[in-house]
């Protein structure tokens, strides 16, 4: 069993964070769970496109506001508390925040190993790309 506490890993290197987001991570691949949970939030007004080729990722709103747009279809859909989303290997997408934080729980299969930085197109490296580097 893990059990972790949100404000405890705020203060530690599962925190990562730029100008325009934050992310607890509270499970890394190196926990051995076979996914990563994360909670994240995108600052009021941010607008992030990402394209996780090498992730599966289900988010769950928490709080916050915001919409997210599939880029290869143009299609729309308004984030709100309560809203989940799931994006596949091929799912490019925009995710921007409304008037106030987006406070999201997600979830990425295959786990993240915590050194992930996004590339200039919004994907995240596979983990064997990571070791080998």
């Amino acid at each position: 069993m893990i059990v972790r506490d949100f404000n405890e890993l705020k203060n530690t290197d599962r925190a990562v964070s730029n100008e325009e987001w934050t992310s607890v991570r509270m499970l890394l691949a190196d926990d051995n769970m076979g996914f990563s949970f994360h909670i994240t939030t995108l600052k009021a007004g941010s607008d992030h496109t990402f394209h996780y080729k090498h992730h599966f990722e289900s988010v769950y709103c928490i709080s916050g506001n915001g919409h997210i747009t599939e880029l290869d279809n143009g299609t729309r859909h308004e984030i709100k508390p309560g809203v989940m989303y799931a994006l596949n290997l091929h799912d490019h997408h925009r995710l921007v925040a409304g008037d106030e934080d987006l406070v999201m729980a997600c979830c990425f299969n295959p786990p993240v190993t915590g050194k992930e930085v996004h590339r200039e197109d919004g994907s995240y490296a596979p983990a064997e790309e990571l070791e080998n580097s």
